[in-house]
Formats: C-alpha cells, sequence, structure tokens
C-alpha cells in the first residue's frame, strides 16, 4: 500500500507491508518528531532529504536523496 505524508511541505510517499496503516502513520509521525529534536547528526540529516519511506513490520527504512544517508529505525 502507497500514501503520502507531508514532512517540510513536501509529500513524502510511504510504502508498507503487512502492517495496520493507521498506527503505522501514527508511530512514525511520532518517531520522525522525536529524531528530528533529539536524534543524532546523520539521522537528522536523513530525515531532511527523505524520498521515500518503506515499513515493513516495525521497522521504517528512510530511503535520503544520498545513498549514504538512508538508515533504518525502529518504530518502536
Amino acid at each position: 500500500m502507497r500514501t503520502f505524508i507531508s514532512l517540510h511541505d513536501r509529500p513524502i510517499p510511504v510504502y508498507m507491508q503487512d502492517t495496520n496503516p493507521k498506527k503505522a502513520l501514527e508511530m512514525l509521525g511520532e518517531v520522525l518528531n522525536r529524531k528530528l529534536q533529539t536524534g543524532k547528526a546523520a539521522l537528522r540529516r536523513c530525515i531532511q532529504s527523505l524520498i521515500s519511506i518503506e515499513i515493513v513490520g516495525s521497522e521504517a527504512t528512510l530511503h535520503a536523496m544520498s545513498e549514504h544517508d538512508t538508515r533504518t529505525i525502529s518504530l518502536y
């Protein structure tokens, strides 16, 4: 399933497999906001240059412009 979230006034596609979409999007929003405030510089850079997000189970892979900035985070 594919949906979009708005981050930094840009639509970011979110692809989900085997998850409850409503719960996954709520948790993703909470985690991204928390990581933007308290995360390490590499993770903040990844979030600021996102091009898509893939959620599989309880993990979200954040795909960034640079392949080196791509990260996988836990939603829990």
